[in-house]
């Protein structure tokens, strides 16, 4: 007898042998069980998920004589003929060699007789989307009403080419792709019945090949026990699918733990030697780096791997950071291969990369230490103010950052580190002023800016380099950084807090301002301005108005207080307030305030009673006449006034100004104001010159700009 193919001689042949696909087999068995019986089905999936083996069982299970709950018997007379493919009531047709319309044609026509031998007539026509517009025309009919006799099967990979007139007169089932688990444990089990050895991990790799379509990974079986000679080794299957070798991988990051770039640079070589794909290769990278994060997040996850040791042996040298950071390498390096003047350059760059990060994610520093190069002056030793007690390297609870330690664009926490000292204050005028005597006073008195010291301490070759007063010592103790960080607590808050501001903090407060502001009336977007919070009214006014970016992005979160707006009396109703009579009666427009604030109040008859407002494009776009009268009947309501409402087009020569666009005049202006008093102020000079940084001019705001 001929050789059969693993693929047709495993090829399912009830329910029960689907490997996946259970969504799919309950309907369909339940749907038997019932007799609740469509008639017409549409499976649509990737190839070799399992699409016309589930129309031949579900065929089986409609004319079997012995059926089951859904499950076919096998050996009646219409299993076995449908299995040897001699069923006369079961047509199968291949859409993508008949696509005409004269092939349809033949089908619908005989679809009227009566089956010959069984219950039903069954069509199952493949790739159903192949055929022609004529053809899916001629059969909607049928479709739609076909004899009681009549179900069709569809079965497809591109559903999105089929009519959507023949979609709707179908039950579809979309058919998942099988998890590489699933390939590998059938692989096993077909392995064990046909009597050939393999190796476990070579399954894996078939299993990861076949991209979820169990007929590629029998296929490739049956190719890998050709090529082992009746075995299934994890060398040929590596060899056959040019899969890397683990041994290359291993180097690859024991080169990287060790940051050897000449280690790296020769494996890359020897792989490239032996012609490995480098996609493969960041691929595999990126599953290694995968599997040692989850071996370190959940050890019980990789119970049973075989290289369970090797991967704890790595485990201990790579931080959590280092493996997050190097995973994204390895992914973004792959789809950046395709944009490198060849692969090996950008595998090469890739794991260059990888290398040129690794001190940001070195192991070695705590979580609020100071990394290698980034310090912006050299530990200087400095006598504490009072004496203290001393702090021992023992007594973690209370650790003290010293400002310097946080990066210079923002903390990932919104609360300042000072937040929960009583003793420690917010920037204000006094802070400025302790920032301006200290430019006044010699070079060795100078404590308000502190040089930075990471609670452990300091390597003494990290410092080295950047000491400028060599009388000085090279590192401090960690008793001495705290007793000398809480002996001043002033200055080092007045130096965090004057740091350059967040940029992400700082947009998102400048995109959730309104369009105008009124000074008692509360936002309705959840604005309010810095004025109103209580949080600092012990401490005295600043004589220099500091910018909104540098305040504490916390107050603009409180909303203000409404009760005092019911005494407050409305501006005068006339057009130079529109503005802010606009704004206070916004709660109360609800949606037609849209239309107030891109609208300009150009005249006003009082005779008449008579409102002009004049509309720009943005007012036009959201008007209508329900609008247009929620806003006369809110101004006569709120004045105790007739009024009538008239509009006008907008004249870009006039002169009118909405209060969008007051708003936004006057919010350039106080941003121009503010960068000119920052400009001026000689402490906001010495902390950008500190900082080598510079203002935001979008995140700038007068705090005590009324509008």
């Amino acid at each position: 007898m001929a050789y059969q193919v693993l693929a047709r001689k495993w090829r399912p042949k009830t329910f029960a042998d689907l490997v996946g696909q259970e969504h799919v087999v309950k309907a369909l068995r339940n749907a038997l069980d019932k007799g609740r019986l469509h008639h017409a089905y549409l499976l649509t999936g990737t190839r070799g998920v399992g699409k016309t083996t589930i129309a031949r069982i579900l065929a089986k299970s409609l004319n079997c004589e012995n059926a089951s709950h859904g499950e076919p018997c096998g050996v009646c007379q219409s299993c076995t003929q449908i299995d040897a493919g001699r069923y006369v009531d079961l047509l199968e047709i291949d859409a993508a060699s008949n696509t005409g319309i004269d092939n349809i044609r033949e089908v619908l026509e005989n679809a009227q007789y009566a089956p010959t031998a069984g219950k039903y007539k069954v069509y199952i026509i493949d790739e159903v989307h192949m055929l022609s517009k004529s053809a899916f025309n001629a059969m909607l009919k049928t479709l739609e009403e076909p004899p009681e006799h009549v179900k069709f099967i569809l079965a497809t990979t591109d559903p999105h080419k089929v009519p959507i007139t023949v979609l709707s007169r179908c039950l579809q089932f979309v058919l998942r792709n099988m998890t590489s688990q699933q390939v590998a444990d059938h692989l096993a089990h077909v392995l064990t019945v046909e009597n050939i050895p393999f190796e476990q991990p070579a399954l894996q790799l078939l299993g990861r090949a076949a991209m979820g379509s169990m007929r590629d990974a029998l296929s490739l079986l049956d190719q890998a026990i050709a090529m082992g000679s009746g075995s299934v080794t994890e060398q040929d299957i590596r060899q056959m699918i040019g899969a890397v070798d683990k041994h290359y991988l291993y180097e690859l990051l024991q080169g990287i733990v060790n940051q050897d770039g000449e280690a790296l640079l020769r494996t890359a070589q020897d792989m490239a030697a032996r012609a490995i794909g480098f996609d493969s290769a960041l691929s595999e990278l990126a599953m290694l780096l995968q599997r040692l994060a989850l071996i370190k997040t959940v050890p019980a996850a990789l119970a049973d791997d075989p290289e369970r040791d090797a991967l704890l042996r790595f485990a201990q040298y790579l931080g959590d950071e280092q493996i997050q950071l190097y995973y994204q390498c390895a992914i973004h390096g792959k789809q950046d291969l395709s944009l490198a003047p060849d692969e090996y350059a950008g595998f090469v760059m890739t794991l260059l990369r990888m290398l040129a990060f690794a001190p940001i994610a070195a192991k070695a520093h705590a979580p609020d230490g100071v990394i290698e190069g980034t310090q912006l002056h050299a530990p200087v030793y400095q006598q504490p103010a009072t004496p203290m007690p001393v702090v021992s390297e023992a007594q973690p609870e209370e650790p003290h950052t010293a400002p310097h330690n946080q990066p210079i664009d923002g903390d990932e926490d919104d609360t300042p580190p000072w937040q929960d000292e009583p003793e420690t204050a917010v920037a204000d005028n006094h802070t400025l002023e302790n920032i301006q005597t200290a430019e006044s006073q010699p070079a060795p008195q100078s404590d308000n800016i502190e040089p930075v010291t990471p609670d452990n301490a300091v390597e003494a070759t990290t410092a080295e380099p950047l000491l400028t007063e060599p009388s000085q010592p090279e590192t401090q103790s960690v008793s001495e950084i705290v007793s000398h960080n809480t002996a001043t607590p002033i200055q080092t808050a007045s130096i965090q807090e004057t740091r350059t501001p967040e940029p992400e903090n700082n947009l998102i407060e400048a995109d959730n301002e309104p369009p105008y502001i009124a000074e008692t009336e509360p936002e309705p977007d959840n604005y309010s301005d810095a004025d109103d919070s209580d949080e600092y009214a012990p401490q005295q006014p600043s004589e220099i108005p500091l910018p909104a970016a540098l305040t504490n992005s916390e107050e603009s979160e409180e909303p203000e207080d409404t009760e005092e707006h019911a005494f407050i009396p409305l501006p005068e109703f006339a057009p130079e307030n529109w503005a802010g009579i606009s704004k206070r009666l916004a709660p109360k427009l609800g949606a037609a305030q849209m239309l107030t604030q891109h609208a300009a109040w150009t005249r006003y008859d009082a005779e008449n009673h008579l409102m002009i407002l004049a509309l720009t494009d943005e007012a036009r776009a959201t008007t209508n006449k329900d609008r247009l009268e929620k806003v006369r009947s809110t101004l006569a309501d709120a004045y105790g006034i007739t009024l009538k409402l008239q509009t006008e087009p907008w004249r870009d020569d006039a002169g009118w100004e909405t209060p969008t666009m007051r708003h936004k005049r006057l919010q350039q202006e106080g941003r121009r104001q503010a960068q000119d008093l920052l400009e001026a102020d000689p402490a906001a000079q010495q902390i950008l010159s500190l900082f080598e940084a510079e203002w935001l001019p979008e995140t700038l705001e007068l705090t005590d700009s009324q509008e």
